[in-house]
């Protein structure tokens, strides 16, 4: 059993040279136009998290000064200055009698 063409399909023609260059031309503008509005996108949400960013920095900086406050007091007492460095470290020793070094084979 064959099936035969319908009279739509055949009428039908394939694209020439004019259609395919028409046919990219539209698909290159479409493709740049989505391009374009994610930059857009993109540079709305940067603009939008900086002025976020700005707006908690602002709102915080009565807290960050207390924090200082609390803390200067606080570690002024505990860390020795010895003109101006500071030194802090551990020293480990190894408590082992020490041994003559080993003469080299000859």
């Amino acid at each position: 059993m064959t099936k035969e063409p319908s009279p739509a399909s055949e009428n039908r023609r394939q694209p020439g040279l004019l259609g395919k260059i028409f046919a990219f031309i539209i698909g290159l503008a479409v493709l740049l136009l989505a391009f374009m509005f994610s930059l857009v996108i993109v540079a709305v949400l940067a603009a939008g998290g900086l002025i976020v960013w700005g707006w908690l920095w602002w709102k915080t900086r009565a807290l960050r000064q207390q924090m200082r406050e609390q803390v200067a007091p606080a570690s002024e007492g505990n860390v020795q200055r010895d003109n101006g460095r500071i030194i802090e470290g551990e020293i480990i020793r190894d408590s082992s009698p020490a041994k003559p070094p080993e003469e080299p084979p000859r």
